[in-house]
């Protein structure tokens, strides 16, 4: 019993924070062109599609071992955490000064709103450029709807 709920909670904290990383308003999800390539810098990549959470909670950072703060961990990948603060606060005037954004929500609870908002978003964009999706319940009461058409 221990070993699955260490199993479950440990599933549940990793997804947590790398959906409240990279699936939040704000972060864009580019597509490679036809070459498989993103036309775009390295580290502007990085700041587009990741976002900060909870950055001034000393509990958040401590569970989440600094991955509360993609940002950095991304730009600086072997630098330890607990200097993501320090770097956070160059990180951010950098990216003012050369246009770049810089998503952050404010508490954990806020980020996971945003990631909600996002779902949702991504969900209704998907469904509605899709007029196939709900295409398999049409089967079973072989009435299809005007939208399938």
């Amino acid at each position: 019993m221990g070993f699955l709920a260490m199993q479950f909670s440990q599933g549940l904290v990793l997804g947590l924070v790398f959906q409240l990383a990279h699936v939040v308003e704000g972060t864009s999800f580019p597509n490679p062109d036809t070459h498989g390539n993103i036309e775009e810098a390295w580290a502007e990549h990085q700041m587009r599609t990741t976002a900060n959470f909870a950055t001034d909670s000393k509990l958040t950072s401590f569970l989440c071992g600094g991955l509360n703060r993609q940002i950095e961990h991304h730009l600086f990948p072997k630098v330890c955490h607990i200097h993501y603060p320090a770097i956070g606060g160059i990180v951010k005037e950098t990216a003012a000064e050369f246009g770049l954004p810089y998503i952050e929500s404010s508490t954990f609870g806020a980020a996971l709103v945003s990631h909600y908002k996002t779902l949702r978003k991504l969900g209704k964009e998907t469904y509605a450029e899709n007029k196939y999706i709900n295409k398999s319940s049409c089967l079973f009461t072989r009435k299809v709807s005007a939208a399938y058409l």
